[in-house]
């Protein structure tokens, strides 16, 4: 087997890296200081740079102005977008553009896509249903009227969604699929709640009231959120790992010039043992990453496995929450006091950390969704 990345994705990493040189992790106001979001939008020139790199057409098909890659790709970006905490809602655009890509009508491929890629369109999905803890399709009902669909119910904590122009929202109907429907913010019927996450972002509760969506902006197709859904749940583990890496490298940093008893803390047997145990977690976390990944880009061309890909992506999701949550704790610990000073990036990546532990599910979450998944899958 060869486990390198093809060309196309390295310069895909390249790309991303010489977009991300630039950006400061501190460059808005700490959360730790600050009582509501940290900024109003997300950042837009730092958008309109990974437009201008292709990077944010980088999924789709040439036929709507892309490259044609695929979902790992995708989690080589978000890794280089997490190690500086880039404020950008590439992880929802991207991957909604890919459900479109895949899911939906021509008439709504074509009426969002090229614009998804230029980045003149942003794109979110509505992932957490009304709490964080019950499926998010069953936070909406849909009912056909006459020729189009009625949405009713609430979603909450959706990223980025006030300065989103599409949001994608799954539903149920009553039968035993979701569907998912593409959602116009300034759809009559819609309102938004101000939300703020851990990490100090925007976030926001879906209200839809008899929102009318269009036949041509609902996706039935039987496991397009399903699909979406993991596709989330992976560059959420893309993003983690970006982070850690980050950490890590500031932890060794740090300890490598701080000095207690004229050697370099870095040197003591203490801090390298930590050190090392969180190198494990990361290499645990990558591997766990790109076998979800790649069963995900598998899962379109009829490869299988012994159990869905929902269950390699629930396992990167238990490595990704436990490991980074370790990562940040243990750089938190070797940097002392300084760690938490907020003139130091480091109490940022930490706010940003548990986010992402949480984020479409702690790792209790998906352990028990994985036994679920080896219950009714037999291995033996």
């Amino acid at each position: 087997m060869d486990f390198t990345f093809t060309e196309e994705q390295q310069a895909a990493v390249e790309a991303a890296k010489a977009v991300f040189a630039d950006v400061a992790p501190d460059g808005v106001p700490s959360p730790a200081l600050t009582p509501g979001a940290v900024a109003d939008d997300f950042d837009r020139p730092l958008w309109a740079r990974l437009a201008g790199s292709d990077l944010l057409s980088l999924v789709l098909a040439e036929e709507h102005g892309g490259a044609g890659l695929d979902t790992i790709a995708l989690c080589l970006v978000l890794r280089e977008a997490a190690r500086v905490l880039a404020r950008v809602p590439l992880l929802e655009h991207c991957a909604t553009a890919m459900a479109v890509q895949a899911h939906g009508s021509p008439e709504l491929a074509a009426a969002l896509l090229p614009g998804a890629g230029r980045g003149t369109l942003v794109l979110t999905a509505a992932a957490h249903g009304r709490s964080g803890h019950d499926p998010a399709e069953l936070a909406v009902t849909a009912r056909r009227e006459g020729d189009g669909w009625i949405l009713d119910g609430t979603q909450t904590a959706v990223p980025w969604a006030q300065s989103a122009d599409w949001i994608a929202v799954p539903a149920h109907t009553g039968e035993a699929e979701a569907v998912l429907a593409l959602v116009p913010r300034t759809a009559e019927g819609l309102a938004l709640a101000e939300q703020v996450s851990t990490s100090g972002e925007r976030l926001a509760e879906l209200a839809l009231d008899g929102v009318r969506v269009a036949p041509t902006h609902l996706i039935d197709v039987p496991d397009a959120w399903e699909r979406l859904r993991q596709l989330l749940a992976t560059g959420t583990c893309a993003l983690a790992l970006g982070l850690g890496e980050g950490v890590l490298t500031m932890t060794s940093q740090y300890t490598s010039k701080r000095e207690q008893f004229g050697f370099p803390v870095a040197t003591f047997q203490a801090v390298a043992v930590q050190a090392a145990d969180r190198y494990i977690d990361l290499r645990a976390m990558e591997a766990t990453l790109w076998q979800a990944a790649w069963r995900l880009d598998a899962a379109t061309g009829g490869a299988g496995g012994p159990l869905p890909s929902s269950g390699d992506v629930a396992v990167a999701k238990i490595w990704a929450s436990e490991g980074v949550r370790r990562v940040v704790q243990t750089a938190q610990h070797l940097h002392g006091g300084f760690g938490a000073d907020t003139d130091y990036p480091l109490h940022r990546y930490h706010a940003w950390a548990k986010q992402l532990e949480l984020q479409l599910g702690p790792a209790a979450a998906h352990e028990e969704a994985l036994g679920d998944l080896l219950a009714a899958h037999p291995l033996a």
